[in-house]
């Protein structure tokens, strides 16, 4: 065998193995149907204080499945919904709705509180852990383009201790902060898109 028939067989092999994580992400996991409910279609949520699940860092998603499903992280409309779901389906489900676009955000956008909110989230450097795009990495989530109401409804569950289960990172880097900041931060973060 010719080494460019070598090259060519190599490349249909990686190609042959990556076929079906590539049609695993476009069709949607028979569970992610339950999912939809309430994270909305593709995991772009339309219900307040639920979040979009969509465009979220994989290890995120697979992270809080698993706190979810072990009972560290309460989420009381999730109680039950995850018992016995073995990883590789909680893999699974973070595979797919990690490659989901999330949707477009809201353009209309209050420019004071937006300007407010994008100093506060530079000077308060939440970029660092979650990007300077916001778009989260690894175990941190993506702020860009979430929910705004979402994002003011963990935040101050952060800042109150009463977010079990979440980074207590969170609860240290918005202390002291007031609750006018906080909806700024939200209201730019929402606004964002990557």
């Amino acid at each position: 065998m010719s080494l460019s028939s070598k090259w060519k067989a190599l490349a249909f092999l990686g190609v042959a193995m990556l076929a079906p994580l590539f049609s695993a992400a476009q069709k949607p996991p028979a569970r992610a149907v339950m999912c939809s409910a309430c994270h909305g279609p593709n995991g772009n949520s339309v219900l307040k204080d639920m979040p979009s699940i969509a465009g979220q860092p994989k290890v995120f998603i697979e992270n809080q499945l698993v706190l979810i499903r072990e009972g560290m992280r309460d989420i009381p409309q999730m109680k039950g919904v995850l018992d016995n779901v073995p990883d590789t389906e909680l893999t699974e489900l973070a595979t797919y709705y990690a490659s989901q676009k999330i949707a477009k955000p809201p353009v209309q956008k209050q420019v004071d509180l937006y300007s407010k909110g994008e100093s506060l989230s530079k000077d308060m450097r939440c970029g660092i852990c979650h990007l300077p795009t916001y778009e989260g990495r690894e175990q941190m989530p993506r702020l860009a383009g979430q929910r705004e109401d979402y994002l003011l409804h963990t935040m101050r569950a952060m800042k109150a201790n009463q977010a079990v289960g979440r980074d207590s990172i969170m609860i240290a880097s918005l202390y002291g902060i007031s609750d006018e900041d906080l909806k700024a931060i939200s209201h730019y973060l929402s606004r964002l898109s990557n």
